[in-house]
């Protein structure tokens, strides 16, 4: 009998694999190809201080990542996500600096004037019909122009180093309180896991053997210790890795285990079916968009406080391009209806990790956005083919 357990998980693995559900697989191989190449040609590469360095870097694009996810799991795009977070930073620093409101009220503002933009995107899109393309891209450049109306003369306006808002990205936690949150995060996963396969054997379906759901639940705890000791080594766990992770743990918890959730991939996957089984296709749509702007907020406002300062720049560059190419990076489908919020994790830290690896080397901008490029082409042939694969084994 535990043979039978031990050999099965193997077997579920070979036949996902063939059937072209890859899952996180290319994207962990890449990132320990990319770890081994960078930390060779510099040593300094994978140090507690530089990989603390790294954290923080990619957390608020990693947020408006999460946001990216949502609407690529519909078969959408929203290209305003780094506009919406320009604009809804420069409005919360307007808010807390130049009109003394508390920053915890002017950060809540700012999420909800996001929410609010995203509300907008989609009751043009699913009410109106507008493709989604166009209307962000209107988004794109709209929202720039208000975030440089509301600016004004001003260009730039510096954040105070000291507390309030600039502690979102420059706060760091001891080794415990890492530890701590590692323990819960995985008695949550371990629950929770528990509780659905117990579910499902009670529906009569198929489970996955406890050994296997313990063996993760393992390994995860390792990962989250082996991380936090790292971090601790130099400054400590960084409170904006802490609500990236917290932000992707709780969104892939709605996405896999509410009606919610499901609904999401429903439409993603035939919206005819959808709205066929009596799902509002219009509010999940609205729902996901106005989800999606309030995350490109609290990326902008994580962007901030690290660089301490809004000016007419925040949002701007390849914000927008690197939040849709961590998601897609990380495993999430272009043609909807497949993917996890962990593709904005993983992706990121593939991004990341060649930019700050680059960096390291001293190589020039254009050299980290080619290799970039390739990534990314690299991620989407890989989903192409594993799509053709999977409807050749569904006709087969």
């Amino acid at each position: 009998m535990s043979s039978i357990g031990l050999q099965r998980p193997f077997g579920d693995l070979r036949r996902k694999i063939k059937g072209g559900e890859l899952g996180p697989i290319p994207v962990v191989v890449g990132l320990i190809i990319i770890a081994a190449v960078f930390q060779s040609a510099n040593g300094q590469f994978l140090s507690a201080q530089n990989l603390s360095n790294l954290a923080v870097q990619i957390a608020s694009t990693g947020v408006m990542a999460i946001g990216v996810v949502l609407v690529l799991l519909l078969g959408e795009i929203d290209l305003s996500v780094g506009s919406v977070s320009g604009l809804t930073a420069a409005a919360m620093v307007i808010l807390n600096v130049q009109l003394g409101w508390p920053a915890a009220i002017a950060i809540a503002a700012a999420v909800a004037f996001g929410a609010v933009i995203g509300l907008v995107h989609g009751l043009i899109f699913a009410k109106a019909g507008v493709p989604a393309f166009i209307l962000t891209l209107a988004g794109l450049i709209g929202w720039q122009g208000l975030q440089l109306f509301i600016l004004g003369n001003h260009g730039t306006i510096n954040i105070p180093y000291q507390g309030g808002i600039a502690s979102l990205a420059n706060t760091f936690y001891p080794p415990a309180v890492g530890y701590a949150l590692g323990a819960v995060v995985v008695a949550t996963h371990l629950l929770s896991t528990i509780k659905q396969r117990q579910r499902r054997r009670e529906a009569g379906l198929r489970t996955q053997p406890l050994l296997q759901l313990l063996v993760r639940a393992a390994l995860l705890l390792v990962l989250l210790v082996g991380v936090t000791a790292v971090l601790g080594k130099w400054r400590g766990v960084p409170l904006s890795l802490l609500i990236f992770g917290g932000l992707v743990v709780i969104t892939d918890l709605v996405l896999r285990r509410t009606r919610f959730g499901r609904r999401i991939f429903a439409v993603g996957g035939n919206i005819e079916a959808a709205r066929r089984a009596g799902i509002n296709v219009a509010r999940v749509r609205i729902s996901v968009f106005v989800l999606c702007s309030a995350f490109a907020a609290v990326g902008g406002l994580l962007a901030a406080s690290r660089l301490f300062a809004v000016n007419q720049q925040s949002g701007s560059g390849d914000v927008l391009l690197n939040a849709i190419a961590a998601a897609v990076i990380g495993g999430t489908s272009l043609f909807g209806g497949r993917g996890s919020t962990y593709s904005a994790l993983l992706g990121m830290l593939v991004i990341g990790a060649v930019s700050n690896g680059m960096d390291l080397l001293n190589q020039v901008s254009s050299v980290k956005f080619m290799i970039t490029g390739a990534v990314l082409l690299a991620a989407v042939v890989i989903d192409s083919l594993s799509r053709r694969n999977r409807n050749a084994s569904g006709r087969a």
